[in-house]
């Protein structure tokens, strides 16, 4: 089948091309006990301060548009969001602990037809680093991404990583990923088009889950 081919099935197929954001996705781990919930307009402030409090810490990592488009407010990238889960484009994800914001992930660039395919992006709370939440959170957004009905369905997702970025690339490994190479100059950041490792992660390679494979610590290194 062409490309041409897998995009016009997906045209014709609105119905495959979607999914239900939860409202919650829970670990059921006691030794790393976090959840993932969507997040909301309710949480500007807590969401705001974690954030920007984390922005030494996240700056050397963070991409950014090179035509340098206007910024959103808060509000608008709410509405994005939105019109983003309904289109079945992308799903972003505020990472909980014991009720409080320890960081965000986000699934990206979802294609469905022959692909069904994503990307993962995450952040953690320097307060938090080290402790195994991002992992957990990776794990519980693939089994929900790949393996509940609700979810888009799909068989691939890949985390794009800078090689010098060594807490991400652990994450990754903790996980089980599997590193394919390196994609040249793949994003910009920082004022640069930046080479990043690509690792992947496939549906078959945890048929009974990424949570339980982490948990039991069956995850190849």
């Amino acid at each position: 089948m062409t490309i041409l081919q897998s995009l016009s099935d997906m045209m014709r197929r609105p119905g495959n091309n979607s999914f239900e954001m939860p409202e919650f996705i829970q670990s059921h781990s006691m030794r790393v006990p976090v959840s993932l919930r969507p997040l909301t307009g309710a949480d500007y402030d807590e969401w705001n301060e974690v954030r920007w409090r984390n922005d030494a810490w996240l700056k050397p990592w963070e991409s950014g548009d090179p035509l340098h488009g206007a910024p959103i407010t808060y509000k608008e990238w709410m509405k994005q969001l939105r019109r983003n889960e309904r289109a079945g484009t992308g799903a972003v994800f505020a990472i909980e602990q014991h009720g409080r914001i320890v960081g965000q992930i986000s699934l990206g660039a979802i294609c469905y037809g022959a692909m069904r395919s994503g990307v993962v992006g995450y952040w953690v709370d320097e307060r938090c680093a080290g402790r195994g939440y991002a992992p957990m959170a990776v794990a519980l957004l693939a089994d929900w991404a790949m393996f509940d009905p609700t979810g888009p369905r799909l068989h691939r997702m890949e985390i794009d990583i800078l090689p010098e970025n060594k807490r991400s690339r652990a994450v990754a490994r903790k996980v089980g990923a599997t590193l394919e190479g390196v994609r040249r100059a793949y994003m910009y950041v920082n004022g640069q088009w930046r080479d990043h490792e690509s690792y992947v992660l496939m549906a078959e390679d945890a048929p009974n889950g990424f949570t339980a494979r982490l948990m039991t610590g069956n995850s190849p290194s």
